[in-house]
């Protein structure tokens, strides 16, 4: 009598961690929708207003009011962006890279040898002190130092120049960038900084071929952050700046304002150039950027 041989059935085996991350919907079971819709409003609130100024930048004046904000322009013309160029723009502009470059590359430089000087020394107390130095600068907003900045620019004879505005705007980009540089440099394995002292290496030596690279996402992303700073500032240009020829783009931007009164797309025109920089600035930094920011967490 034949028998018919019938194959053991196999468990079900749990999905392993690779399938898991190709297929993360079978693994972790219900979709979020609450925070795919709250992701969609976000994208909205920030999407709709650049949209907004870049089809009113190419629409005529007259035809403004008369036309539904939302809907791009029939006959677009570049016609305002010819008449913010012609406005000086270019001169506004190379004062705000002056001042941006000017201010973040001695920032970034100094805050990365006082970070690498209060790791390396920490058991000084004079180190200790000059970190808590650093860290009350956090606490102390711009706003409430802009009388005794006014008071020393005028006492050396800085008034209405960049130099005016770099000089303060280098000062309040130490305190976050030591902070920030500090934990990255901290996190350096204290063996390699030891197998460079054993190798003959000095510190400057240390400083630039060691700890300098691999802290490079944090010094991207503490140069990022302080240029977006410094070229959005308004407050110290308005301050320290009175001659039209000294006027960075933000101030610039007020000024086309009471230029043109009601001239929308005129206003817009130059608020999407003085974009185009910060856009490109994020599009060659955003990876170090984001490895920088992320870096943090993922240790």
């Amino acid at each position: 009598m034949a028998t018919t041989l019938t194959k053991p059935r196999r468990r079900p085996q749990k999905a392993t961690q690779h399938e898991r991350q190709r297929h993360p919907r079978r693994a972790g079971g219900r979709r979020n929708w609450a925070g795919g819709l709250a992701g969609l409003l976000w994208l909205a609130v920030v999407a709709v207003p650049l949209y907004w100024a870049l089809i009113t930048s190419l629409k005529a004046r007259s035809g403004y009011y008369a036309s539904n904000p939302l809907v791009p322009s029939s006959d677009p013309t570049l016609d305002n962006y010819r008449m913010v160029i012609e406005s000086d723009f270019v001169r506004y502009f190379v004062n705000s890279v002056v001042v941006t470059a000017g201010a973040v590359v001695p920032a970034v430089v100094f805050s990365f040898m006082a970070a690498y000087a209060i790791v390396r020394g920490w058991r000084m107390r004079v180190l200790r002190a000059i970190n808590g130095l650093f860290l009350m600068g956090l606490a102390i907003p711009l706003q409430a130092t802009v009388i005794p900045v006014y008071l020393i620019i005028i006492k050396l004879r800085l008034y209405d120049s960049l130099l005016a505005l770099i000089l303060p705007s280098i000062a309040f980009a130490i305190p976050l960038s030591v902070l920030v540089l500090t934990n990255f440099i901290r996190d350096v394995p204290k063996e390699l900084f030891d197998s460079m002292r054993v190798d003959g290496a000095g510190e400057w030596t240390t400083l630039w071929r060691l700890a300098a690279p691999l802290t490079r996402p944090a010094i991207i992303t503490v140069a990022i952050f302080n240029a977006l700073t410094i070229w959005n500032g308004f407050l110290l240009p308005l301050i320290l700046t009175q001659s039209p020829e000294r006027r960075t783009l933000p101030l610039a931007l007020w000024t086309f304002q009471g230029q043109y009164g009601v001239n929308v797309p005129a206003v817009l025109a130059a608020v999407v150039l003085t974009t185009l920089p910060v856009l490109v600035l994020y599009a060659f930094g955003r990876r170090q950027l984001l490895s920088g920011l992320t870096a943090g967490f993922s240790r």
